[in-house]
C-alpha cells in the first residue's frame, strides 16, 4: 500500500476526528507534498485507486479577471488529482512522472470546482511507457468546465 492510500485510510478512519475532519487533515497533509498545490487549498473527497476527487473551493485567491476560477487553477487541481491517483494506484514495482498535459477549457468555472481523475487498472498492469489519466472539471451544476489528459511516463523501478 502506498504511503498516500495509508495516510487517507489513517486520517478519514480515526473515530474521533470523523470523516470530515479527516479529509481535511489529508488535504493539508498532500498539499505540504508539493506546496503549490496548497495555493488551490484542495478538499480532497475521493481516493482510491484509479479514481481520485477534490474539490477546489472558488475565492478570491483563484479568481480570474472575470471573477471565475483560472485556468491555471483548474490544471493545479487536476495534477494534484492526478498525483495522488498515480501513488494510490501505480503497482509496486514501477514510478511515474508527468509528461504532459492536453486540457481544453470548455465553460466558465464559476462556482466551486470538482476534479475528477480517472483511469483504468489495465493501464497500469501494462504499462511501460505513456499512461493517460483523464481529468475533468465540473461545477456545481453539473457543467463541465475543462476535460483533457495528463500523460505520465511510467517505467519499472530500477
Amino acid at each position: 500500500m502506498s504511503a498516500v492510500k495509508k495516510l487517507w485510510d489513517i486520517s478519514t478512519g480515526v473515530p474521533f476526528l470523523g470523516e470530515p475532519v479527516g479529509k481535511r487533515v489529508f488535504s493539508l497533509a498532500f498539499s505540504q507534498k508539493a506546496p503549490y498545490f496548497a495555493t488551490i487549498r484542495p478538499r480532497f473527497t475521493v481516493v482510491e485507486p484509479n479514481h481520485v476527487e477534490l474539490v477546489i473551493p472558488k475565492r478570491r485567491g483563484v479568481q480570474n479577471h472575470i471573477g471565475t476560477v483560472h485556468a491555471i487553477a483548474l490544471c493545479n487541481g487536476m495534477e494534484a488529482a492526478m498525483g495522488a491517483l498515480a501513488e494510490v494506484t501505480i503497482p509496486a514495482d514501477k514510478r511515474w512522472i508527468p509528461k504532459g498535459m492536453d486540457v481544453s477549457y470548455t465553460a466558465k468555472a464559476s462556482s466551486d470546482i470538482t476534479t475528477i481523475a480517472e483511469t483504468d487498472q489495465a493501464q497500469w498492469d501494462t504499462a511501460d511507457g505513456d499512461v493517460a489519466v483523464r481529468v475533468k472539471c465540473v461545477r456545481d451544476d453539473g457543467t463541465v468546465v475543462a476535460e483533457g489528459h495528463i500523460n505520465l511516463w511510467v517505467t519499472a523501478k530500477k
